[in-house]
């Protein structure tokens, strides 16, 4: 459960750095840079130890489609990016998987 709990905070860091990459504007602006350094230094520390618990494949596919899916509706909701039917039905699919990855017989 701890590997779980890892993986959220690892996810949390990675879309926080993600999101203020825009915003450092090609690193030109400090507190937006050091935010990205800071959040992806969390989020790879995290990783780290996600996978003593977690095996690595089940892992990156949780993260990058996790990450995917909060960094699109992040987008939607705050920068009026466009997403149409397709996209939610796309987003719907990566959240059924991570829920087929927490199944039993994903445990290590």
């Amino acid at each position: 459960m701890k590997g779980w709990l890892f993986l959220v905070i690892a996810i949390v860091g990675e879309v926080i750095a993600t999101s203020a990459l825009k915003s450092s504007e090609g690193f030109t602006k400090l507190a937006p840079s050091a935010v990205v350094i800071i959040g992806y230094g969390i989020a790879f520390y995290f990783l780290s130890l996600v996978l003593k618990s977690i095996p690595v494949g089940v892992a990156y596919a949780v993260w990058s489609g996790l990450g995917v899916v909060i960094i699109t509706a992040i987008a939607w909701l705050l920068h009026g990016q466009k997403l149409d039917a397709w996209g939610f039905v796309g987003m719907g699919l990566i959240i059924a998987a991570f829920l087929l990855a927490r199944s039993p017989s994903w445990k290590s």
